[in-house]
């Protein structure tokens, strides 16, 4: 699906479950945030191993290693944000970098070797709907994906 340049939330079914934290923008970072939106989501009742679940967790370990590679500023963590409501689950991951702007490939890179270049792919392929918005009031952006629930 293709990505969506405003932060429409009209889609956004009424909140139920709120997280949010910030992670130092280095790989550590991205891996405790991973990490912790596969244990908030098994405890709001998402179990590990459902597709759901399987679907946030390999999409903020996407949009968390793009943050520490294209939007990371020396000394400036990222945010994430997770969102669930009745019928979607979303993730914000907001850094602190404007000039480098999400865009899908148009297919997978031709480089198969390459240890980048899929995960916006990947993410495209995985949520209902994703897109990038700029970061209110500051630099930086924030992209953000959902997820219908079962």
């Amino acid at each position: 699906m293709p990505a969506a340049k405003a932060d429409d939330r009209s889609q956004l079914d009424p909140v139920l479950r709120d997280f949010a934290m910030c992670f130092s923008s280095t790989p550590r970072g991205a891996r405790l945030a991973r990490r912790l939106v596969a244990v908030r989501l098994d405890a709001w009742g998402m179990a590990y191993g459902s597709e759901v679940h399987d679907a946030m967790v390999l999409i903020v370990a996407e949009l968390s290693a793009n943050a520490i590679r294209h939007g990371r500023v020396p000394g400036r963590d990222f945010r994430l944000r997770l969102v669930a409501g009745a019928e979607i689950v979303r993730v914000e991951v907001t850094d602190t970098r404007s000039e480098s702007l999400p865009v899908v490939p148009p297919g997978l890179p031709t480089d198969l070797e390459s240890d980048g270049g899929r995960g916006l792919v990947l993410v495209a392929g995985l949520a209902a709907r994703w897109g990038w918005t700029p970061r209110p009031g500051a630099p930086g952006k924030t992209v953000w994906a959902e997820c219908c629930k079962p």
